[in-house]
C-alpha cells in the first residue's frame, strides 16, 4: 500500500533526474492514471491507464482543462490549488467526479507539485471501486468454474439413464399385441418424445464446455453487424438498434460462431425484454465499442482489451435474480430456458475474458472485455 501511495512522488522526483521522454513512457506501465496538468489547468500528459479511465486519447485530453471535464471542479480545482501551493508534501483525497451523461468517477487522488519552474502538477487517481471490480470478477470466474463441473457431471448422469429409458419404450412398442397397439403406442411414444427432449435439454447443458474449435481472425463488427441483421429480421418494426464503434479496432483471434451467438443470446433476451417498448415505437439496443487500455482479465493483465457494451432501455433485470443471471436455468422470462446468458459467459471466458452486468428500469448494459493483440 505504502508503494502504491508513493507513486506520484517517485514520479514527480524522477522527473528532475531522468530525461522527460524516458519519466513519461514509464509511466504508461502504471495500473493507475497519472495526469500532469500544467499551470493553466490543461492535461499535458495522461498515462495510459488514465486515457481509460477518462474514456479518450492523450490527443483529444491535452486541448482540455482536466477540471472542465467533470461537472462539479471545484473539489479538483482546491487540490491541485494546494498542491501547486506546496502546502504539503502530496496532497491526498476522496472524490467524487460527477461527468455528464456518464457513472461518477470515485477515485482516490494523490496531488504532488513536480519540482519544475513551469509549476506542473501530478495527480494520481485511483478507483476506489477498482479493487470491488477485481474481487467480483474472480469470485464470478470461480462459481463459473464450480458450475461448470456441477452441470457436466449432472448432465452425464441424466443422459447415461436417457438412452435406456428410450430403448425399453420403443421395445416395448414391438411388442405390444396388434389389437391394442393403436391405443397404446400413444404412451410409449410419449415416453420416447419426453425422452428426446430431456437429451436435446441435457445437449444444450454440455455444449457451452466444449472449447472453440474454428479458431480465426474475428472483426468484432462483423459479428455484431450479423446479430444486427438476425433480430431485425424477426422485429422488423418498433425496435431501433443504435452503432456507435470504434473503426480503429484491430482483429482478434476467437471462435467467430460463438461470438455470434454469445452477442445474439444477450441481445435477444434484450429483445424479448422490450416488447412492450416495441409496441410503442421506442424500443433501442445500442452496440458501443471502444479500447480498453491496461486491463486486467482472468488475473492476467492486457495492454489493450475489446470494450463492448450492448445497452437497452427495457425494463432492467428483476432485482431478485440480477445476482444470479448467469446461473443456469435461471430466467426472467416466462418460458425462457434460462441458458442463454450461462452459455454467453461460457463463451467469454473461453476467449479469456470478462461478462459483466449493470441494470436498472430503463437502462441495462451489458459489458464484455476480450484481450486484443
Amino acid at each position: 500500500m505504502k508503494i502504491v501511495t508513493n507513486i506520484a512522488r517517485a514520479a514527480a522526483a524522477a522527473a528532475g533526474a531522468i530525461p522527460r521522454s524516458h519519466t513519461l513512457a514509464g509511466l504508461d506501465l502504471l495500473a493507475s492514471a497519472v495526469v500532469i496538468v500544467d499551470a493553466g489547468g490543461r492535461i499535458a500528459f495522461a498515462n495510459a491507464a488514465a486515457e481509460n479511465m477518462l474514456e479518450s486519447s492523450l490527443k483529444a485530453l491535452s486541448r482540455q482543462r482536466l477540471c472542465d471535464l467533470f461537472s462539479n471542479p471545484a473539489e479538483f480545482e482546491h487540490v491541485i490549488t494546494q498542491a501547486r501551493a506546496h502546502k504539503f508534501s502530496d496532497l491526498r483525497q476522496e472524490l467524487t467526479l460527477e461527468r455528464p451523461a456518464r457513472e461518477p468517477l470515485h477515485v482516490h487522488a494523490i496531488a504532488s507539485a513536480m519540482d519544475e519552474p513551469d509549476g506542473n502538477v501530478l495527480l494520481e487517481l485511483r478507483e476506489t471501486v477498482q479493487q470491488m471490480k477485481l474481487d467480483r470478477e474472480e469470485r464470478l470466474l470461480d462459481q463459473s468454474q464450480v458450475n461448470k463441473e456441477l452441470i457436466r457431471n449432472l448432465a452425464h448422469e441424466i443422459k447415461n439413464p436417457l438412452g435406456g429409458i428410450r430403448g425399453a419404450a420403443q421395445l416395448l412398442e414391438m411388442e405390444l399385441p396388434p389389437l391394442h397397439l393403436q391405443q397404446l403406442r400413444e404412451y410409449t411414444q410419449v415416453i420416447i418424445k419426453e425422452a428426446d427432449r430431456l437429451q436435446t435439454l441435457v445437449d444444450r447443458l454440455l455444449a457451452p464446455h466444449r472449447r472453440p474449435h474454428i479458431v480465426g481472425d474475428v472483426n468484432i463488427h462483423e459479428v455484431l453487424e450479423r446479430v444486427r441483421s438476425l433480430i431485425l429480421a424477426e422485429f422488423p418494426t418498433g425496435l431501433q438498434i443504435v452503432r456507435d464503434y470504434d473503426a480503429s479496432l484491430p482483429e482478434f483471434r476467437g471462435d467467430k460462431e460463438q461470438l455470434i451467438q454469445t452477442v445474439l443470446n444477450i441481445v435477444h433476451n434484450a429483445a424479448q425484454a422490450l416488447a412492450e417498448r416495441i409496441e410503442t415505437g421506442d424500443a433501442q439496443i445500442t452496440f458501443r465499442t471502444r479500447v480498453a487500455r491496461q486491463v486486467t482479465l482472468a488475473k492476467v493483465r492486457y495492454n489493450l482489451a475489446l470494450d463492448l457494451h450492448i445497452i437497452d432501455n427495457g425494463p432492467g433485470i428483476p432485482p431478485q435474480i440480477r445476482d444470479r443471471i448467469f446461473y443456469p436455468l435461471v430466467s426472467g422470462r416466462d418460458g425462457g430456458s434460462g441458458l442463454g446468458l450461462t452459455l454467453a459467459q461460457t463463451f467469454v471466458h473461453q476467449h479469456m475474458g470478462v461478462i459483466e452486468c449493470e441494470s436498472r428500469p430503463g437502462f441495462t448494459d451489458f459489458r464484455i472485455l476480450l484481450p486484443l493483440p
